[in-house]
């Protein structure tokens, strides 16, 4: 009997002040999509990290009048070397092809090299991408080397720019997340307002304070979760609808995000969703029932 009266009040609860919960529930949608949306460019980050630094390779650019006896001598320096994982040999034939395919988009440009333009070069993978300095010393100053170039240096600034978008990500949704805390505590005010009669009847007649708190608590609760399932809903569309379709071509540079991760996210925006909601519903009866 008693589980029903809470559920039912609950519901009354909802529907007597549905504008207000309206709100509460698109800001919580809102302020959880973008936290999952966060939280997924963050394990989108690492997956790219692995992968991208998992290829990475050191660029050993030769000069043009490299002597065979010098080119030798940079081989043996690299072979014997305990840090590389694997080496090729790029002649400026195969530069060039590396070069067409890399801008195959734009003919004139393409047109307009050959390969006496582009030098020769060694591309060596390090066991670990960490120790290209170690490695890199070892080489400098050596007859016959234009330049040494560490692809980490060029991804590192790729992943600032991620980290950037990751952290504005996180501080709208610390807003929002602000924003849905103060309608979840306004609107758990004015229902204990409308209902300060029966609540001081039920003090009277010696209700205990988890039966009178137990139906504004849950009723933030079920807003915060209808919140987390259109957040939910919100950032599936936006996977399959952009980054699988419309935004597909951008697999060439972003390593797919698995439809496991989003689906991680159900789980974590209805726990999130609810936990704050009831802990910001049980403190603001807390100050405002004064029980």
């Amino acid at each position: 009997m008693r589980v029903k009266y809470v559920l039912n009040e609950v519901l009354v609860g909802l529907w007597r002040n549905v504008t207000m919960t309206v709100a509460m529930i698109i800001t919580m949608a809102v302020s959880l999509s973008m936290l999952g949306a966060s939280v997924l460019l963050y394990m989108q980050v690492d997956q790219m990290k692995d992968y991208y630094y998992g290829n990475i390779q050191v660029s050993i650019f030769l000069t043009e009048d490299i002597t065979d006896g010098q080119k030798a001598t940079i081989e043996q320096a690299i072979t014997g070397s305990d840090l590389v994982k694997d080496k090729t040999y790029e002649t400026k034939e195969d530069a060039l092809k590396r070069f067409q395919q890399l801008w195959a988009d734009s003919p004139d440009f393409v047109n307009a090299i050959n390969a006496d333009s582009l030098p020769e070069s060694y591309r060596v993978t390090l066991k670990n991408p960490e120790q290209y300095k170690d490695f890199a010393k070892g080489l400098e100053g050596m007859p016959g080397i234009r330049q040494i170039i560490d692809q980490s240096d060029i991804l590192e600034e790729v992943f600032d720019i991620f980290n950037s978008i990751q952290l504005a990500a996180l501080i709208v949704a610390g807003f929002m997340a602000v924003a849905a805390l103060l309608l979840v505590g306004n609107t758990i005010q004015v229902a204990a307002y409308s209902k300060r009669r029966e609540v001081a009847v039920m003090k009277l007649v010696g209700a205990s304070n988890w039966f009178i708190q137990a139906p504004f608590v849950l009723e933030a609760v079920v807003a915060g979760l209808i919140g987390a399932i259109l957040g939910f809903v919100a950032l599936f569309i936006a996977k399959v609808v952009l980054l699988d379709n419309k935004l597909q071509a951008l697999t060439t540079i972003l390593t797919p995000i698995p439809t496991g991760n989003v689906l991680l996210m159900l789980p974590l925006l209805a726990g999130v969703g609810a936990l704050v909601s009831a802990v910001t519903a049980w403190i603001t009866l807390r100050f405002y029932l004064k029980v």
